[in-house]
């Protein structure tokens, strides 16, 4: 069972979910060394799909790893890289194992990786993917044929409330709603206004539908201008990278925007919690938690 979905659907409790760091190397030392720090503070946890059209360990052997070492994982799964029949292959491959999050999202492409001259492949977007993983919960497979017992997956996805067009955000929030998707991770916005009018929605039009923002914690400007420039559906406005860049500290700067702004996220309706990424690796991590008022577990 589900401990994320039992937060979200049974709970008020703040949830807190993040990424697992790539593995290239260092085999599964590598993994356990990140879970033993992870651990303490997120319900959940991501184990990505080749993210930004990287190829990296696979998003099921790492899930399942996660899982073995005790740690709740959410399987991504993506679009780019992947036909319906392998879609639903690592469904139900997770099944298997007992992984019952998953999130579905059409990816990065093959442009945004160091592989651009890799096949596309599309077959399906994102909410075609979650309405095939709600089948597979009702007991069969597309193409109809039967599976039993049927999964139970959590069903969740990723929605880039800073992105035009800024109207029809909302819109692809109840379509990937009805079809099925329960819980939604959003991508990283430095537009705080974009992101109240994109939560007042949901909370509208999308009732009950519950909501991760994403926060990120950078060493400073320079981590924001690539971000900016290299990161496909994010803008940084220049003055909050000017503003970081200017202080007489850039890493207590980063470090204080990114408090600010998983306040002001918090604050939001239809937010249940935050999705951390990582980026400076260092013990800010642990006391960005203890700001926002968490208890390691």
């Amino acid at each position: 069972m589900s401990r994320l979905r039992t937060l979200l659907e049974e709970t008020s409790d703040t949830v807190f979910t993040a990424e697992m760091p790539n593995v290239d190397g260092g085999g599964m030392a590598s993994l356990i060394k990140n879970v033993e720090r992870l651990a303490p503070w997120f319900d959940a946890v991501n184990a990505t799909d080749n993210p930004a059209a990287h190829a990296h360990a696979s998003n099921t052997s790492m899930a399942i790893a996660m899982s073995m070492h005790g740690l709740e994982p959410i399987m991504q799964i993506v679009c780019r890289d992947k036909n319906r029949l392998a879609i639903q292959a690592d469904m139900v491959g997770a099944a298997l194992h007992g992984i019952d999050n998953i999130s579905l999202l059409t990816g990065d492409d093959v442009t945004a990786g160091d592989e651009p001259e890799s096949k596309r492949v599309f077959d399906l977007d994102s909410a075609q993917a979650i309405s095939v993983a709600n089948s597979l919960n009702r007991g069969t497979y597309l193409s109809g044929r039967k599976i039993a017992p049927a999964t139970n997956f959590y069903i969740g996805a990723v929605e880039n409330a800073a992105a035009p067009p800024l109207d029809y955000r909302v819109q692809r929030v109840l379509k990937k709603s009805r079809a099925g998707a329960r819980y939604l991770q959003l991508q990283i916005c430095y537009h705080a206004d974009r992101l109240e009018k994109f939560c007042a929605g949901v909370k509208e039009v999308v009732p009950g539908m519950h909501l991760l923002p994403t926060i990120v914690l950078v060493k400073g400007a320079k981590q924001l201008t690539f971000m900016n420039d290299k990161v496909p559906g994010i803008d940084i406005p220049a003055s909050i990278i000017q503003e970081v860049q200017a202080s007489s500290d850039p890493s207590e700067a980063a470090y204080q925007l990114t408090l600010t702004q998983a306040r002001h996220a918090l604050a939001q309706p239809a937010v249940r919690g935050l999705h951390v990424a990582d980026f400076r690796h260092d013990d800010t991590l642990a006391r960005l938690m203890v700001d926002l008022g968490r208890t390691p577990h």
